[in-house]
């Protein structure tokens, strides 16, 4: 049963999960915001610019369950190979971010760019067409 704030509800949760993963990467590419620049060609470096690309393109709803799709594997492999190696849970190696974001984009995923996305308004002109 849909509620009448899912659809808005849905898209604000895209377009912001969307927003403040691609502050990450430019804190990665820029050190903006309190990061470093990272080493041109680097996997930091490339973390970054699948962030700051991939979390664009969420935002917008362009490509959105393709590009969620590596978001949410980017995060895994994150939290695989950062986080637990330090500690078993994530409130204890600082990987609750890592998670969080992993899950987010998941879901996004699978439930497709939804409405205010630039998929939709794709698709709704190739069926007028």
């Amino acid at each position: 049963m849909r509620t009448r704030f899912e659809t808005c509800a849905y898209a604000a949760l895209r377009v912001v999960a969307g927003l403040l993963f691609l502050f990450h990467g430019l804190q990665k590419l820029f050190g903006m915001y309190g990061g470093q620049v990272a080493p041109m060609g680097s996997l930091f470096w490339v973390a970054g610019v699948i962030e700051l690309a991939g979390g664009l393109l969420v935002m917008v709803g362009l490509l959105t369950s393709i590009v969620a799709f590596l978001l949410s594997g980017e995060m895994a492999v994150a939290y695989f190979t950062a986080h637990l190696p330090q500690a078993f849970w994530p409130i204890e190696n600082q990987g609750e971010l890592a998670a969080l974001y992993c899950f987010i984009f998941l879901f996004i995923a699978a439930r497709g760019p939804g409405a205010f996305s630039l998929d939709q308004v794709l698709r709704s002109n190739r069926s007028r067409a």
